[in-house]
């Protein structure tokens, strides 16, 4: 993406590969997945198939090296790729999020063994799914928390614990998990790749979800699951900064999906003002209706924006922890706000599965908690705004 001035106002203008990749995954999304997202949503699939048809489109390491399967388009063209995918079924994109990022930490923080390993399993699709091993019971938020152990044994490492939603971790080929190596706090996390299936572990019930519901969620238990001591990934007690790291990334993940829900509510919102009549005219030529799509149109470009700037701050190699939480923060609620007006656009109908709005008014509902929640965010953005000097101009594009 690329800043252009001159005698014209600042535009953004996407290169030939960031529009090749955003209109690969439009296409994909609206011809292959918005007509059975809603299927997929009442029978609670897994879309396996469809995570396939991804992979081969180069869509689960957009940002990754070609070396290891991936597209190498970069953080910008994978924010544009999620915002389309989940406009064709969230639940989908959710799956995608996750694999991308699990690929993208196991890129950046492993051994090269690690890499060859992994990262071309999961570009490929011939891993269905990888996960994130983070959360547990009693530590959400408070990620530092966990009491995930892992003991060496010799050139082993014994890991008992438990997490807690965890998404595709009954599909995952490989799992990340984070468990405590050392001392209190978070200089003793260190974390570790599972394979799925490894002795030991445990999946747990489907969680049934208000929304997302043809994505898998489960908790997963480890009892007394071992690992060799190459199966730690980044140095020992480093495990918390490359958390922080993941979850940096995929803020802007979540956002793009976000942004992807709110305009498919939005999209839907705009058809059925055209087409609905009442009192002898469409519901669209009424002030009330215009005004309420207009908020949401330009709530949602402004996401869009901040969600690009942040992945093009990614991109170039900056550091984008602020601008990610903004983005988040911002996109999800303006997301959640969408379908609500979605739904109240829509009357008694907006509440029934026959038309799409309900289901993106559940889906929407997530994205303001996982992957940090609206609070944290604002934590986050509070701690730079309050606590650090910015740099000059830092609040400029």
């Amino acid at each position: 993406m690329q800043l252009l001035t001159g005698m014209q106002p600042r535009l953004f203008e996407l290169t030939e590969a960031q529009q090749l990749v955003r209109d690969t995954a439009r296409n994909y999304a609206q011809k292959t997945l918005a007509p059975i997202a809603g299927q997929l949503d009442r029978e609670r699939r897994f879309p396996a198939e469809q995570l396939a048809g991804l992979a081969e489109l180069g869509m689960m390491g957009v940002n990754i090296a070609e070396e290891y399967g991936g597209a190498q388009a970069g953080a910008v063209a994978y924010a544009l790729a999620m915002m389309e995918i989940a406009q064709g079924c969230a639940s989908t994109a959710v799956t995608m999020a996750v694999n991308n990022l699990v690929a993208e930490t196991i890129a950046r923080h492993g051994t090269e063994a690690q890499k060859r390993r992994y990262v071309p399993e999961i570009t490929s699709g011939r891993y269905v799914a990888a996960s994130f091993g983070l959360s547990e019971p009693h530590a959400g938020s408070d990620a530092a928390a966990l009491r995930t152990t892992a003991r060496r044994d010799g050139n082993e490492y014994v890991i008992n614990g438990s997490k807690q939603w965890i998404t595709s971790g009954d599909r995952a080929g490989v799992i990340i998990v984070w468990a405590r190596t050392g001392v209190e706090g978070n200089r003793g996390i260190s974390c570790f790749l599972v394979e799925g299936g490894t002795k030991g572990l445990h999946v747990g019930r489907h969680e049934d979800k208000m929304g997302l519901r043809a994505s898998s969620t489960v908790s997963l238990s480890f009892e007394d699951l071992r690992v060799p001591a190459s199966a730690m990934l980044g140095p020992e007690g480093r495990g918390f900064p490359i958390a922080l790291a993941a979850l940096d990334s995929g803020r802007v993940g979540i956002a793009c999906q976000a942004i992807g829900i709110g305009t498919a509510a939005l999209d839907s919102a705009v058809r059925y003002a055209k087409d609905r009549h009442t009192f002898g005219q469409p519901i669209a030529n009424y002030q009330a209706i215009r005004f309420a799509l207009a908020d949401v149109a330009t709530e949602l470009d402004a996401a869009r924006l901040l969600a690009l700037r942040a992945a093009a701050l990614k991109e170039a190699g900056k550091s984008f922890t602020r601008e990610g939480a903004m983005a988040k923060v911002f996109a999800t609620e303006k997301a959640n706000k969408a379908c609500d007006t979605a739904v109240q656009v829509h009357g008694g109908y907006g509440y029934i599965d026959e038309f799409p709005a309900e289901r993106h008014y559940r889906d929407a509902r997530i994205t303001t908690i996982y992957e940090g929640s609206s609070e944290i965010m604002r934590i986050v953005i509070g701690r730079y705004l309050l606590e650090s000097r910015p740099p000059k101009a830092a609040w400029r594009l």
